[in-house]
C-alpha cells in the first residue's frame, strides 16, 4: 500500500512542482500589459492606506467612478515588487498557480492514481497554464481550488459545505471578481443535494442551502466598495465588445490547441467507458465547457472543477474508486524543500524587464519628454506600460471603466477608421501615438498631415504631430 501512497504523493507533487517552476521562470508569466497598472495601482493603495474610488490613471476617464476590485491583489502585488522587484511579482504568482496545482492533485488523488493520475493533471495544468500570467487572477487561484474542494468533500460525504468558505469567499472578492462564479459554483451542488434527498428532508436541505449561499453573498460584500463590488461583474459581462480583447475572444481550433485535445480526450474515454455523472454535474460540466468555448479566459476554469467532479465517475469507469488512504509525509517534506529551493533561485536573480509586444520599452525611451507630456492615442496592450511610466493613456485594460463606447471607438481606431481618428485627435488635442506594427491606423498616420514617424521598432511604433 505504501508504493501506491508513494506513488500517488509523488504524481501530485511532481504535477505541483511542475506548476511553481512555470510561474517562477517560463518568460510568459510578465507577458501581460495588465502586471504593470496593477502594480502601479498597488502601490497607490499602499500609499493611501486606501482602495480607490476614482480613475486617477486615465486621460479621459479621469475622475470617473471605478471599482478596482482587485485592490488586495494589487496591494500584494506591490508589496512582493517591493521586497525584490518583478522577480517577487511574478513569485507570489508562482506560488498561487502551485498551490492550486496542489490543492487540485490532493482531490483528485483520493479517487484516481497512476495514469490516470497523471493524465488528468496533465490534461487540467494544459488548460490553465495559457493563463499563467502575474495577475490578479493568479493570486486567488487557490482560494478557486479550496472552494471547489469543499463542494465536492462535502458532496461525497453528504454534508453542507462547511461555513469557513464565508471568509474564504471575502477574501476571494477582495482579489479578483471571480468570486462570483464561486458562488454560482454552488447552485449544481445544491441542486444535487437536494435531488438525491428524500423527499421528507428536501425542505430542510432547500432552506440550508440556501442560508449557505445568502451568508456567502453577504461575505462577498465585505469590501471597500460594498454592492457596488457584487454590481460590477454583472456590468463586466454585460459588455457587448468584450470579444474584442484576446482573453474574452471564443476558442479558435484553426489550430491545435489544449482545450480541443480535452475536449476529444473526454469524448474519446466517455466513448469506450461506461461513466455515470448525476444530471446536476452534467449540467455543470456542459455550462463549464460552454463557457470556455466562448470565452478563452474561462478555460482555467474548466481546467480547475471538472477534474474534481469527474474523478469519481473515471475511477468508477475504471474499476477503481477506492478512497485514498492517509497521505505520505516524507513526499510532502521533500517537496516543500525543493519548493523552497526554487523560490531562493528566483528570488536570488533580478529579473529585468525587456521589450515585449506589451512593455514598449525602447519606444518610450525615444519619445522626449515634453512630447511625452501631452495627451497620447495608444495601442491598448501598451495602456498598462503607460500607466506605469505616469502617462495617462487614451485606454487601457480597464474595461469596465471604458464601456462598449469606449472600446467599440478604439475598435474603429486601430482598424484604421480616419473619420474616427480626425474626431479623437480634435476633441482629445492628441500630440503623439503609439501603436503596434500589425494596426492598420499606422497606414492612416504615415499618410496624414502634420504627423511623422519619431520611432520604429518591431513592438511599437511612435508618431508626433509636427509643430
Amino acid at each position: 500500500m505504501k508504493v501506491v501512497l508513494d506513488r500517488r504523493d509523488g504524481l501530485v507533487a511532481v504535477f505541483a512542482l511542475a506548476a511553481l517552476t512555470l510561474g517562477l521562470f517560463a518568460p510568459v508569466t510578465l507577458n501581460d500589459g495588465d502586471t504593470w497598472w496593477h502594480v502601479k495601482v498597488g502601490e497607490w493603495i499602499l500609499a493611501h492606506g486606501q482602495a480607490p474610488h476614482l480613475d486617477l490613471w486615465s486621460a479621459g476617464r479621469a475622475g470617473q467612478a471605478w471599482t478596482a476590485h482587485e485592490w488586495l491583489s494589487e496591494a500584494l502585488m506591490a508589496l512582493a515588487f517591493r521586497a525584490a522587484g518583478w522577480s517577487g511579482v511574478v513569485t507570489i504568482c508562482a506560488l498561487g498557480f502551485g498551490s492550486a496545482i496542489w490543492i487540485l492533485g490532493q482531490t483528485v488523488a483520493r479517487r484516481l492514481e497512476g495514469i490516470a493520475l497523471a493524465i488528468v493533471l496533465l490534461l487540467s495544468m494544459s488548460l490553465m497554464t495559457p493563463s499563467l500570467l502575474a495577475r490578479p487572477h493568479m493570486l486567488a487561484l487557490p482560494l478557486v481550488a479550496l472552494w471547489s474542494a469543499e463542494l465536492v468533500r462535502a458532496r461525497d460525504q453528504g454534508r453542507m459545505p462547511s461555513l469557513w468558505l464565508a471568509p474564504l469567499m471575502t477574501l476571494w472578492a477582495n482579489l479578483h471578481g471571480g468570486w462570483a462564479f464561486g458562488l454560482a459554483l454552488a447552485g449544481p451542488f445544491g441542486l444535487e443535494a437536494l435531488f438525491t434527498a428524500q423527499p421528507g428532508k428536501r425542505v430542510t436541505i432547500f432552506l440550508r442551502w440556501a442560508l449557505f449561499g445568502l451568508v456567502c453573498l453577504a461575505a462577498a460584500m465585505v469590501t471597500p466598495y460594498g454592492v457596488e463590488g457584487i454590481l460590477l461583474p454583472v456590468r463586466l459581462l454585460a459588455l457587448k465588445n468584450l470579444g474584442g480583447i484576446g482573453e474574452w475572444r471564443p476558442a479558435d481550433f484553426s489550430q491545435i490547441e489544449p482545450l480541443e485535445v480535452v475536449l476529444l480526450t473526454l469524448v474519446g474515454f466517455a466513448l469506450t467507458r461506461p461513466m455515470k455523472l448525476a444530471p446536476a454535474m452534467t449540467a455543470l460540466l456542459a455550462i463549464l465547457i460552454h463557457l470556455s468555448l466562448s470565452q478563452g479566459r474561462h478555460q482555467m476554469l474548466l481546467g480547475m472543477v471538472a477534474p474534481m467532479i469527474l474523478c469519481g465517475p473515471i475511477a468508477i469507469a475504471l474499476s477503481g474508486g477506492g478512497e485514498r488512504p492517509e497521505r505520505h509525509r516524507m513526499v510532502a517534506a521533500l517537496s516543500l524543500v525543493t519548493a523552497v529551493v526554487l523560490l531562493g533561485l528566483r528570488l536570488a536573480v533580478p529579473l529585468p524587464r525587456v521589450d515585449t509586444q506589451v512593455s514598449p520599452i525602447s519606444a518610450l525611451a525615444a519619445t522626449p519628454a515634453e512630447i511625452r507630456a501631452e495627451p497620447v492615442l495608444n495601442q491598448y496592450g501598451f495602456g498598462g506600460y503607460l500607466i506605469w511610466s505616469d502617462i495617462k493613456p487614451f485606454i487601457d485594460s480597464r474595461a469596465e471603466l471604458f464601456k462598449d463606447e469606449g472600446l467599440a471607438q478604439y475598435g474603429k481606431l486601430v482598424d484604421g477608421d480616419e473619420a474616427t481618428l480626425d474626431a479623437v485627435l480634435s476633441a482629445q488635442k492628441i500630440g503623439w501615438a503609439i501603436f503596434a506594427p500589425e494596426a492598420k491606423i499606422n497606414a492612416v498616420f504615415d499618410r496624414k498631415p502634420g504627423w511623422r514617424r519619431l520611432y520604429a521598432d518591431k513592438f511599437a511604433i511612435v508618431y508626433v504631430r509636427q509643430k
